[in-house]
């Protein structure tokens, strides 16, 4: 794993995920949202320099968000500064599962089945329930997402046999174009749909002028890994949550 591409990535899902309410302290970057989803709600390094203020800063972090009535959660990434995690330890805080960020060139298709939705909408959210548990607020932040958007961005709804099947989001940044929300509908599995969305949203960033793609898939999400691994991606780095008990 190279620090390069870390940040790299890192600063391209800002962009991606984006989040109304954000502040800095230092090299931490402060993102709220509505308390849903981990990315919008969390603060996180983007320097993994020595930080001789470190404690004092983890103070000032917790104060902003019980400011905004949201809990304190910290993305832990190879940006860290050091001793991060064992502070946060010390404080009370319980680790919690992130992702592994992958990279890969994938295979450039246009797919018959594909619908293209300007945003998401209730076909697109119908399919991603599926697959992911939709409290109101992760619903709310993904539907107010749009107007926040920074970069191009598109949605996309696998139609068979007249039946949305398989969602997937993308969003292009330069060179990158990141891959979101891949959900296929149970009934629908085993079908090789999973590949058909990485093609057909590869060949959408590649007319936005992105070679590269990028995704975040959770560590026990054997599945999704295969399928991932098998379209040629790899693993960059890995990240995880740090809650206060």
């Amino acid at each position: 794993m190279a620090g390069m591409d870390a940040a790299l990535l890192e600063r391209a899902a800002l962009n991606a995920v984006p989040a109304p309410r954000v502040a800095w302290d230092g090299p931490f970057v402060l993102r709220a949202f509505h308390g849903g989803t981990g990315r919008a709600n969390a603060a996180s390094s983007l320097d993994p320099a020595d930080d001789p203020d470190l404690p004092a800063r983890i103070a000032r972090v917790e104060a902003h968000y019980a400011r905004l009535g949201l809990p304190c959660r910290f993305r832990s990434t190879p940006l860290d500064p050091p001793g991060l995690a064992p502070l946060l330890l010390e404080r009370g805080y319980r680790e919690a599962e992130g992702a592994l960020v992958m990279t890969g060139r994938v295979p450039e298709t246009e797919d018959p089945a594909a619908h293209w939705c300007e945003g998401p909408d209730a076909e697109w959210l119908s399919v991603l329930a599926t697959a992911e548990y939709q409290s109101e607020t992760r619903r709310a932040e993904k539907e107010e997402a749009l107007p926040l958007m920074a970069r191009p961005a598109t949605w996309l709804v696998l139609r068979i046999d007249g039946m949305a099947a398989a969602c997937g989001h993308a969003v292009a940044d330069g060179r990158l174009c990141g891959l979101f929300d891949l959900a296929v509908r149970p009934e629908f599995q085993r079908q090789g749909l999973g590949r058909r969305l990485l093609g057909a949203l590869a060949g959408w960033g590649a007319l936005q002028g992105a070679g590269l793609c990028w995704l975040q898939v959770a560590p026990g999400n054997a599945a999704a890994r295969r399928v991932y691994a098998a379209a040629g991606f790899a693993e960059v780095y890995a990240y995880r949550y740090f809650l206060r008990n």
